[in-house]
This record gives C-alpha cells, sequence and structure tokens, in this order.
C-alpha cells in the first residue's frame, strides 16, 4: 500500500526566536514522506493555502492572546475555505508557577494563553481541530525554552499526523 503526500503548512510568529524552534521542531519531526512548508507569517502567499490537508498555526502569547500578525492572518482566511483541512495550534508561553504574580496568574485564569483563540478561530473558517491547542514553555519573556520543549513539540506533531 503506497500512502499519499500530505500537504502541511506550519505557519508561525516569532518575536525572540522561541516559537519558532516550535514550529522547526513540529515540521522537521512530521514524516518524510509529506509536502511540509513552515513559514513566517510575515512571508505567507495565499497561494499557500490552497489544497492544504493540514494547517498547523503558532504564536508567542502576548498579553494573553497571539500577536497581531497571526490575528491579521487569521481574519484574512476566508469563511469555510479550511473546510476539510485538518488544524493545529500552540502557542509559546510563561509558565504560572514560574511567575510568582498573583495578577499575572488571576489574568491568565480570565484571558488565557494565545494557542486557544487560533484553534477557535481555525474551526470558524472550517478547520477540523485534531488535537487540542499546546502550549510550549519558556523560562522567561525572552526564553529561552524550558528543557524539554523541544521534544514534547515533536511528540506532539506526531500525535497530528497519527489522525491521516
Amino acid at each position: 500500500m503506497r500512502f499519499i503526500a500530505l500537504k502541511v503548512l506550519v505557519v508561525y510568529d516569532s518575536v525572540y526566536g522561541n516559537t519558532e524552534k516550535i514550529a522547526f521542531a513540529i515540521s522537521d519531526s512530521l514524516s518524510s514522506e509529506e509536502k511540509i512548508e513552515t513559514v513566517r507569517v510575515n512571508e505567507i502567499k495565499s497561494e499557500q493555502i490552497a489544497g492544504l490537508d493540514y494547517l498547523i498555526v503558532g504564536s508567542p502569547t502576548q498579553a494573553f492572546k497571539p500577536t497581531k500578525a497571526i490575528s491579521t492572518f487569521l481574519k484574512s482566511v476566508s469563511k469555510n475555505s479550511l473546510s476539510g483541512v485538518k488544524v493545529a495550534a500552540f502557542d509559546t508561553r510563561i509558565s504560572t508557577s514560574d511567575t510568582n504574580s498573583a495578577v499575572f496568574n488571576f489574568l491568565e485564569k480570565i484571558f488565557g494563553y494565545a494557542a486557544k483563540p487560533i484553534a477557535v478561530r481555525l474551526d470558524k473558517k472550517g478547520g477540523t481541530l485534531i488535537v487540542p491547542p499546546e502550549g510550549f514553555f519558556v523560562k522567561d519573556t525572552e526564553g529561552p525554552l524550558k528543557d524539554g520543549e523541544i521534544g514534547r513539540a515533536e511528540s506532539w506533531a506526531k500525535q497530528i499526523i497519527k489522525s491521516r
């Protein structure tokens, strides 16, 4: 039995390079049989969205939401254009246990992180969410990533492609 190569697009934004590292860990861990593109959000072209099998979108969490560039990209995707596309969302974030701030912890409970609103927007555009939104942890605002996060990203990516 021969597999048909799937078209996978990983779109990300990154401020300090941490989300970019996660995006490439995700794409690098997917099967070599897939046609995978990993693109920074400000470099994406509309034709890259056409004919997708999978769309994975990631952003650093800034002010408890995705970056403006990711939000703008998601708004630009036309309604139902992701019909039949399997989608997933991720973010990079600081753990509430690392902040030692009651205010941050309170605000995080109210507003959350970037991955969930990305997933909601992908769903509203017709995509089928195949794994829960995932957050990958940084040690501080500028990073670096916490130990083990690249491995977690690789494992998460393998769950995505199992949905084939």
